[in-house]
């Protein structure tokens, strides 16, 4: 979480599950983003045989769930995220409606809306309490 932005860190939680999230500041600053979905564009039939799932809007849509489709384990913390031929972002062409909400799984910090989201994407992990940033924020 000290490195600098842009690169996958991975960490493995509640002894189940791998967690994937994006480095966000400078070197030696901590700071990262949790991926907590995704819309999978390609390799649908190797990610349903992963989850064992063949519903696509049940493949990505948790941080767990995620890892286990992309089959993400700590082989892939340190990863560059934009020039990675493993693991990578793509640049949207086109600017999504962004939706806030409390964080999930977190008690504390309630009243911050820190989970941003694309709105009314059917792969988002979970709808509560959402409100889009056009609301005034």
């Amino acid at each position: 979480m000290f490195s600098r932005g842009g690169l996958a860190y991975v960490y493995f939680i509640y002894g189940s599950s791998y967690c994937l999230n994006a480095t966000t500041e400078r070197e030696g600053e901590p700071g990262a983003v949790l991926i907590r979905a995704l819309e999978p564009i390609r390799g649908l039939r190797r990610m349903m045989r992963n989850r064992e799932k063949d519903n696509v809007h049940q493949l990505t849509n948790g941080p767990g769930k995620l890892s286990q489709a992309l089959l993400i384990d700590l082989a892939f913390n340190g990863e560059d995220l934009v020039n990675s031929k493993h693991l990578y972002i793509l640049n949207q062409q086109q600017s999504p409606r962004i939706g806030t909400s409390a964080r999930i799984g977190v008690s504390k910090g309630q009243e911050q809306k820190w989970r941003y989201f694309v709105e009314e994407n059917p792969f988002v992990s979970k709808r509560e309490n959402v409100r889009s940033l056009d609301d005034g924020e």
